[in-house]
């Protein structure tokens, strides 16, 4: 049987070598220009052919989606605060989303299915979020390291434990997104493989599981993109509120 985690192999679509450097357009790249494109067109689509009342299919999804990233930012971290963080947040989440759908198509690739990426995601996340308390609380934003209440003999105990649990956000956040979706195309891969290998009497059984477990894969890809999405709005909702 092939090995199932050939397709998570980046390999070069395009070879672009200038100067010694290595600029080719590889098969990760191409999946991250689909997405983006997708995106876009989610949006530029709509306005090219003009807001209504009474909205069109592209319209009424963008609408719904934007009002339930909209109820999101707005619970975790607040009407006020939270306008300005509305696109990012969209963003994010549609992109994350649209990486994981289009891992699902046969001989695609899934760049969330990528520790390197889902950890420059989650790492420059952590990094704005650090960007943000500073700038809007100053040395005072250091208070996150200090639960409310508690007492004084026991900070200089917790203060390391706050700092490990900062520092492990964007660690935990990261391999949450890559193990899910890698273990669901791995599993994937196998069932399809023993599908080609078994005889036509038994072949039944685990094209079926690859079925079933295709149609988890999507739920999975939608669940996964929504857990990214709202554990970045509780963080910043943590450095802006604090405690």
């Amino acid at each position: 049987m092939e090995n199932p985690l050939h397709h998570f192999e980046v390999h070069n679509v395009i070879p672009i070598h200038v100067g010694g450097v290595d600029l080719s357009i590889s098969n990760a790249v191409i999946a991250m220009w689909v997405g983006l494109v997708l995106i876009g067109s989610m949006f530029v689509l709509p306005a090219k052919q003009g807001l209504s009342l009474i909205p069109s299919r592209l319209q009424n999804v963008l609408e719904i989606t934007m009002e339930f990233i909209r109820g999101m930012v707005y619970e975790f971290i607040g009407e006020e605060e939270g306008k300005k963080y509305v696109p990012f947040i969209a963003s994010l989440f549609l992109f994350v989303l649209a990486c994981n759908l289009i891992g699902m198509i046969p001989h695609s690739y899934t760049i969330t299915c990528q520790i390197v990426v889902t950890g420059v995601f989650a790492l420059g996340i952590f990094i704005m979020t650090l960007v943000i308390g500073f700038s809007k609380h100053g040395l005072h934003f250091l208070g996150i390291l200090v639960p409310p209440g508690i007492p004084k003999v026991l900070i200089p105990l917790m203060i390391p434990i706050e700092i490990i649990s900062m520092v492990a956000r964007p660690i935990s956040l990261s391999v949450r997104l890559f193990a899910n979706m890698t273990a669901g195309h791995t599993i994937l891969a196998v069932l399809f493989g023993l599908t080609l290998m078994s005889s036509l009497a038994i072949g039944w059984l685990p094209f079926g599981f690859t079925i079933a477990i295709n149609g988890l894969e999507i739920a999975i890809a939608f669940i996964q993109a929504y857990i990214f999405t709202i554990l970045t709005c509780v963080y910043i909702g943590d450095v802006i509120n604090l405690h």
